[in-house]
């Protein structure tokens, strides 16, 4: 589950986490380090799983096949973010019981797993049902945020989430704050934005309307950072790759429903890092989709 960066300096952190700078949190006893495919990192976005769905229908089974996929590797991944909008619609309690039943065997593998929020997501109920993912010291009042240490890029987890039930979100000047210090404090690794909302800023291609409010305001803190690569988000149920200022902006498919039937699909996305970049894996749920097993290779902007 997150970890959740407090006052402790940088080298302190990594002492009190007893972990490598490879990876923070901990992992289930008897998982080694030989285990663990450090480069690899699994993106799932947008489960959308509600209290009354049947055990066997699409949405949770499509949840529950990445999740089969994951618990049956032969090395477990570094961590697995899902980015946003876990509940169906409006947040409740059933909701977020469900989905830590479909996600229990992540944890009962010592799988790290790690939650943003989104639109569909409603934080006060989020800890009550999941409560270790609570912060014992909040980063930012009010707010769901993280830091996730890899071997090759530092992952920080933003909280877009305005208000539950509003399409439109928001990171809000107090996370700017914390973001551009964080960010300082690591500049040795290539870091990566992790967001549930798309940005709105325009350009080729134009951006789903129903994203960020403060885009622009955000850019200004990342886009000047040289060492941030790259910009990970949800929300639009679809899958594109743009660029802005030097920063890609990768979107990653749902795993619940589709936008369009006949231009996307459901599924999940592999990032295998490098020092100077990533490759995208897309894998769907549909196995026959053209997008399975589908590549995108891109290389990190120079400092």
């Amino acid at each position: 589950m997150p970890i959740h960066l407090t006052s402790l300096t940088r080298r302190r952190f990594l002492q009190a986490a007893g972990a490598s700078v490879f990876w923070s949190g901990r992992r289930a006893i008897g998982v080694e380090a030989d285990d663990v495919e450090t480069d690899l990192v699994y993106l799932i976005n947008d489960t959308h799983i509600g209290k009354k769905q049947p055990t066997d229908s699409k949405v949770p089974s499509q949840l529950r096949q990445v999740i089969s996929e994951l618990v049956k590797r032969p090395k477990q991944p570094a961590c697995v973010l899902m980015n946003g909008d876990l509940a169906l619609k409006d947040g409740q309690a059933g909701d977020y019981r469900h989905f830590a039943k479909l996600i229990r065997p992540l944890q009962d593998a010592g799988i790290e797993t790690h939650l943003t929020l989104g639109n569909h997501d409603d934080r006060k109920v989020f800890y009550e049902i999941m409560n270790e993912q609570r912060p014992e010291d909040s980063l930012v009042e009010s707010r769901h945020v993280s830091v996730v240490e890899t071997m090759h890029a530092n992952f920080f987890l933003l909280d877009s989430l305005q208000k539950t039930m509003v399409t439109q979100g928001t990171i809000g000047t107090q996370q700017l704050n914390w973001l551009a210090s964080a960010l300082d404090a690591s500049k040795d690794k290539p870091a990566i934005i992790v967001t549930h909302h798309n940005p709105r800023l325009g350009g080729d291609p134009l951006h789903f309307p129903g994203g960020l409010i403060d885009s622009q305001e955000l850019w200004n803190v990342i886009a000047p950072r040289k060492w941030v690569k790259a910009y990970i988000h949800g929300h639009i149920h679809d899958r594109t790759y743009a660029e802005h200022q030097g920063i890609h902006i990768l979107n990653t498919p749902a795993t619940s429903y589709v936008a369009d039937p006949k231009k996307s699909t459901t599924g999940w996305t592999t990032a295998r890092l490098t020092k100077g970049g990533v490759t995208l894996t897309t894998q769907t749920n549909d196995q026959s989709h053209p997008w399975n097993g589908n590549t995108k290779s891109l290389q990190w902007r120079s400092m």
